[in-house]
């Protein structure tokens, strides 16, 4: 199992339940990290592949460079698992992610009905990862109606490179400079874009005042959605995604049959797919996704409030 990077609290979830299930199955994994490193990723592989691995699965920091990877695998007779992020251009045996384009809708949707009119900043993704481009085409099917009468302006569109928290304050302090802080949303992609995007705008006072959005459900998003600074989060349950990768991991390595439920193109194929539903988290609902899942601990998410403003169990 190749890994882009397990510096973002997310993938080191992914990694544990995919290793507890294909050792329930009785299958050994190895995993690397190649710490947002292309040519490190490539070398990895072909060093996974040179150890005589049954199946690779990758999880691209960039999704065009690792179809190296792919073909090198192919050559060997080995079968391709792209997880989470497609690889493109290749000859993927199998895909499986959640619906990304869905995320970016859930996003879009929630701050557009809480914030019908104004000034929009949008931070996207890494540029390299096919899964910002997704979500930013589901954001912008929501938007666009809204920009094209006006009732709102997208006054900066920026992307994060390599979803770097830093990347998104920087882009959203510029932003807020040029629009004189006029702002009531920030369509920030993912959790730690929307934890810059926040920094920035608690700079100028205005954390808790402005929409922002997020994905990925991780810790420091929970506890910035309770407190009021961060309006929401899109839970993909990461369990279910890791523990579905690796059945078909083991699947694939048997040369068994794996069913799909979609199929989405790279470049070059139609690559079959498994796409699973994301889940809008808020204020309202997080002791019932991610607490009552056991991906986050109530512990946790409400440490740094009074226990007179923690949700009820089983609320």
């Amino acid at each position: 199992m190749s890994f882009d990077s397990l510096q973002l609290e997310r993938w080191q979830h992914d990694r544990d339940a995919f290793v507890a299930r294909a050792k329930e199955l009785g299958a050994e994994v190895s995993v690397q990290s190649a710490d947002g490193q292309d040519s490190v990723q490539v070398r990895q592989c072909e060093n996974l592949l040179t150890s005589g691995v049954d199946v690779l699965v990758i999880v691209p920091h960039n999704g065009e460079v690792m179809a190296s990877a792919v073909n090198s695998a192919k050559s060997q007779g080995i079968p391709v698992l792209s997880y989470d992020r497609l690889v493109r251009n290749s000859d993927v045996d199998l895909y499986i992610s959640f619906d990304n384009k869905r995320v970016g809708e859930l996003q879009a949707k929630y701050l557009l009905d809480h914030a019908p009119k104004g000034n929009y900043i949008l931070i996207g993704g890494s540029p390299t990862d096919n899964n910002a481009h997704m979500v930013r085409d589901g954001q912008m099917q929501v938007l666009k109606p809204a920009v094209d009468t006006g009732n709102i302006k997208i006054v900066a569109d920026q992307w994060a490179k390599d979803w770097l928290p830093s990347e998104a304050l920087r882009h959203t302090e510029n932003a807020l400079t040029q629009a004189n802080n006029n702002v009531v949303a920030v369509v920030t992609s993912n959790d730690s874009t929307a934890g810059g995007a926040i920094q920035a705008l608690a700079e100028q006072k205005l954390a808790g005042k402005v929409f922002v959005s997020g994905q990925d459900a991780d810790l420091a998003a929970a506890q910035r959605i309770a407190d009021g600074t961060q309006s929401m989060t899109v839970y993909k349950p990461i369990v279910p995604l890791a523990t579905r990768a690796a059945e078909a991991a083991v699947a694939l390595a048997k040369g068994e049959h794996v069913e799909t439920n979609e199929t989405v193109n790279n470049g070059k194929k139609n690559v079959p797919a498994i796409l699973l539903q994301p889940i809008v988290v808020d204020q309202s609902n997080l002791a019932s996704t991610v607490i009552k899942d056991g991906f986050l601990k109530m512990e946790d998410v409400y440490r740094d409030l009074p226990r007179a403003k923690w949700p009820k169990p089983g609320s």
